[in-house]
């Protein structure tokens, strides 16, 4: 069974993370049908618009599949697992065409850095976004401190995520972590009306600026890289592990 549903409605691709039962966490499985879909978005010359949700009304990422990453045991299998989910963000970043998360529910950690990987991004009225990595002792490993810092300045990411804040709609918005708000139930006519604006040129002009919007910021490739070590040393604690237990015990 796929976990990633995929739709195309002329030059605008949805696509729709499935795994209900999981919170739409990402496990392996979503990280090879996120590849696959990459590869043909990048060969395919037609798609001007990506768009990213979360199956129903009640989650949109949830983060890594905890159940599934705690068999990772060693720092070198964490940093294994981060790089790939790093590489997967860096190509939609990197993407030549628009890229929209329509954010349809709460985002929690590992949610929260795939979101501020698209160049743009709606949500739900009911959404909020939990920056709860340091709740079990991690760091972010996917990219996520260095473009929460791009979003939202080093005071307000590092307050977020030392605090493991939860950031509601309006604050997200004051802040410049989400672009919109989308009226109650208006979430997916919002984003495809967004995506059409968006996409009435081709995929020559949508990549000729989004290329040079990244060369304003070589270093922060670099700077994203390095999230993996400290993912990685944080992985392997037993801090970590201990507090992964207690969460799994209790779901």
């Amino acid at each position: 069974m796929n976990t990633l549903k995929v739709e195309y409605n002329k030059n605008i691709c949805e696509a729709t993370i499935d795994r209900p039962n999981t919170r739409n966490a990402i496990n392996f499985r979503v990280m090879q049908e996120l590849e696959e879909l990459l590869t043909e978005i990048e060969s395919d010359g037609n798609t001007r618009c990506l768009i990213l949700t979360g199956s129903g009304e009640r989650i949109f990422v949830s983060g890594g599949d905890l159940r599934e990453f705690h068999a990772l045991k060693s720092a070198k299998e964490a940093k294994s697992m981060a790089r790939r989910m790093l590489s997967i963000l860096t190509r939609i970043e990197k993407l030549p065409c628009w890229t929209i998360a329509s954010v349809n529910g709460p985002a929690f950690g590992g949610g929260c850095e795939m979101m501020l990987a698209f160049d743009f991004r709606i949500a739900s009225p009911d959404a909020f976004f939990g920056f709860t990595q340091a709740n079990f002792y991690l760091p972010p490993g996917w990219g996520g401190l260095t473009r929460l810092v791009e979003r939202v300045g080093r005071s307000t990411a590092l307050r977020w995520l030392g605090k493991a804040s939860i950031v509601q709609p309006r604050e997200a918005l004051q802040h410049k972590l989400i672009d919109r708000v989308a009226a109650p139930g208006q979430l997916r006519k919002e984003a495809l009306a967004w995506a059409r604006e968006l996409s009435h040129n081709d995929r020559t002009f949508i990549q000729n600026l989004k290329e040079g919007a990244l060369r304003l910021a070589q270093a922060r490739w670099k700077s994203i890289a390095a999230e993996l070590d400290a993912f990685a040393e944080c992985w392997e604690s037993e801090k970590h592990r201990e507090r992964v237990r207690r969460f799994l015990e209790q779901q």
